[in-house]
C-alpha cells in the first residue's frame, strides 16, 4: 500500500496539504483537510516532497531596510468557509470485477451541514415506500456525518432518503420543523457515476436546503368583518357538504379531462393529468372513502410512475395496487386508505 494511516499527502487539483485517516479500498483514501474530512481517489493525491522542494528557496530574498514608522500590522489570513445549505453527498465504493470491469459494489451516505448552525435530524430510507432504516442525532457546523451503506443492487428499489430537521436550539422565528427527501431513480443514478468516472470525481451530492424556512405566520381574519363584506362563513364541521362530491374512479386519459389537448405539448398533457389526479385524491380524503381507482393507462408508464411515487409518500394512503382488472387490464391502480 503506497499510503499509512498519518501520511501527509498534496491534493493535485486544489494544492492543499491533507492527512489520512482512513483507507477504504485499494483506490479510495478518507482525507482531512483543517478539519473537513471527504474521500479521495488514490490518483487524486501525492506525496508533497516535490512541492516543499520546489517552494524551498536556497537563497534567502534580501529585504530592503525598514523604518519603525513603515512596520504595519500583520493581518492573520482567515480562510472562509463556503456557506451553501445542507447536502446529502453519496459515495459510489468501486472495485474490478473477474472480467476486469470497474463495477459499483454500494453507495456510502454522508449528511453534510455547511452552515454555521446544528440541526437535529430524523433520517428515514424507505424502499418501495417502506421502511428500511432509521436514524436520530444531530449534526453540527461544516460537519460531515457519516449516516450508513446502502447496497448497488438495492437502489432499484425505489429508495427515498427522507429528513426532519429542527433547530438544535429553536427560535422563534423559525420553522419547528423541515421535511425534505431525496428520490432517486437507477437512470439518474447510472448518469452520474458515468459522469463521475469522466471526471475522475468520487462523490454526487443533492442539496436538501440552503436555508431553515421561517415559521410560517397565519393571517387569520376577523369572521364578522368578511360576513360583512358580503362572504360566506360556513361551520367547519360541516364543510364537507359543501366540498364537490368525490369520485370513486377517475379516468387520467387527456381526452376525458380536456376537449382542447390536442395544442398541448406533452409535459402540459402530463401536468394537467397529474393535477386532476391530486384534486380527486384530496376530494377522496375529504369525503374519507375507502378507495380509489384512478385509471392512467398503460403507455410507457409515465404518469402511472409519477403517480405511484406520489402515493408512496401520502400518510394517507395504506396500500395500492396495480394489477389486471377486467375493465382496465394493467392500466389502472386502486387506493386503498387509512384514517
Amino acid at each position: 500500500m503506497k499510503y499509512q494511516l498519518g501520511d501527509t499527502v498534496l491534493i493535485l487539483h486544489s494544492n492543499e496539504e491533507a492527512q489520512v485517516v482512513d483507507i477504504m479500498n485499494d483506490k479510495m483514501l478518507m482525507v482531512d483537510v483543517k478539519g473537513v474530512t471527504f474521500p479521495v481517489y488514490m490518483d487524486q493525491v501525492d506525496f508533497p516532497y516535490f512541492k516543499r522542494f520546489t517552494e524551498k528557496k536556497l537563497f534567502p530574498a534580501k529585504k530592503d531596510k525598514q523604518f519603525v514608522d513603515d512596520v504595519r500590522k500583520e493581518k492573520r489570513s482567515q480562510e472562509k468557509k463556503v456557506v451553501d445549505g445542507v447536502w446529502l453527498t453519496f459515495l459510489p465504493v468501486m472495485d474490478t470485477d473477474e472480467f476486469g470491469d470497474v463495477v459499483v459494489e454500494e453507495l456510502k451516505i454522508h449528511l453534510i451541514n455547511r452552515t454555521e448552525t446544528p440541526f437535529n435530524f430524523v433520517y428515514k430510507l424507505h424502499f418501495f415506500g417502506k421502511p428500511d432504516f432509521e436514524l436520530k442525532n444531530t449534526v453540527h457546523p461544516f460537519e460531515d456525518f457519516y449516516l450508513h451503506d446502502v447496497d448497488f443492487a438495492d437502489l432499484n428499489d425505489s429508495p427515498s432518503f427522507e429528513f426532519d430537521f429542527s433547530l438544535l436550539k429553536s427560535e422563534k422565528n423559525k420553522a419547528d420543523h423541515f421535511e425534505t427527501s431525496v428520490k432517486l431513480k437507477p437512470k439518474q443514478l447510472f448518469a452520474k457515476i458515468e459522469e463521475l468516472k469522466e471526471k475522475n470525481q468520487a462523490t454526487f451530492s443533492q442539496r436538501l436546503f440552503e436555508n431553515y424556512p421561517d415559521k410560517l405566520v397565519e393571517d387569520r381574519p376577523e369572521l364578522g368583518r368578511l360576513a360583512a363584506k358580503g362572504y360566506k362563513i360556513y361551520d367547519a364541521s360541516k364543510g364537507r357538504q359543501h366540498l364537490e362530491p368525490a369520485r370513486s374512479v377517475v379516468d387520467l386519459h387527456i381526452e376525458k379531462i380536456t376537449d382542447d389537448w390536442k395544442r398541448l405539448s406533452n409535459y402540459e398533457i402530463l401536468s394537467l393529468q397529474l393535477k386532476t389526479f391530486e384534486k380527486y385524491y384530496h376530494l377522496s380524503i375529504a369525503h374519507h372513502q375507502h378507495s380509489l381507482t384512478v385509471i392512467h393507462g398503460v403507455g410507457e408508464g409515465v404518469l402511472r410512475d409519477e403517480i405511484h411515487d406520489m402515493l408512496r409518500l401520502k400518510k394517507e394512503v395504506k396500500s395500492f395496487v396495480n394489477q389486471y382488472h377486467p375493465n382496465f387490464g394493467y392500466g389502472a391502480t386502486e387506493i386503498f386508505f387509512q384514517y
